[in-house]
């Protein structure tokens, strides 16, 4: 399939969020126009924000023939299905799905900003990014994940080894 390459973040911290990543992921591959090309390790991470339950993160990267606006829709009806329910800022979540890279776009709009406005100073987003795509260049400062990885502090993101 010919399409847009995306990267897309998980997160969340209540329920069973390895179940509801992998679901979540399940959801995502079996939507048409959309294939999943690569899934990074689950990594937990502290909460940013109010105090709340650590996270899990991780990222994975797509092909989809999806608009940007539909894949927003698309990634906030999944949301809707695992139980999101947006009462706080940054607060506790079952998933938070963000659309970090679309292709090399950059999008300024009042629902969507592509890259992710505050992805390149998050460890617990380029952690796993660098892990599957590395090499990727950030659209807005031309630089690659992994540049953008090193100036980052990553001592409280953390591997967590898979059963």
């Amino acid at each position: 399939m010919r399409g847009a390459r995306v990267a897309i973040s998980f997160g969340g911290n209540m329920g069973d969020t390895h179940e509801i990543f992998q679901a979540s992921l399940e959801t995502l591959a079996a939507t048409p126009g959309i294939i999943l090309e690569a899934k990074s390790s689950w990594y937990k991470t502290k909460a940013v924000g109010p105090p709340q339950p650590d996270y899990l993160n991780g990222c994975a990267k797509f092909k989809v023939k999806l608009s940007p606006q539909a894949l927003l829709e698309t990634l906030l009806a999944i949301e809707q299905k695992f139980g999101r329910v947006r009462q706080e800022r940054w607060g506790a979540r079952t998933l938070d799905l963000d659309l970090l890279l679309y292709d090399d776009l950059i999008v300024d709009q009042p629902n969507l900003q592509i890259p992710h406005p505050r992805m390149h100073e998050r460890a617990f987003v380029l952690v796993p990014l660098a892990e599957i795509a590395p090499d990727w260049i950030e659209p807005f400062s031309q630089r690659i994940i992994h540049d953008l990885l090193q100036e980052v502090d990553t001592s409280d993101v953390h591997l967590v080894k898979s059963n």
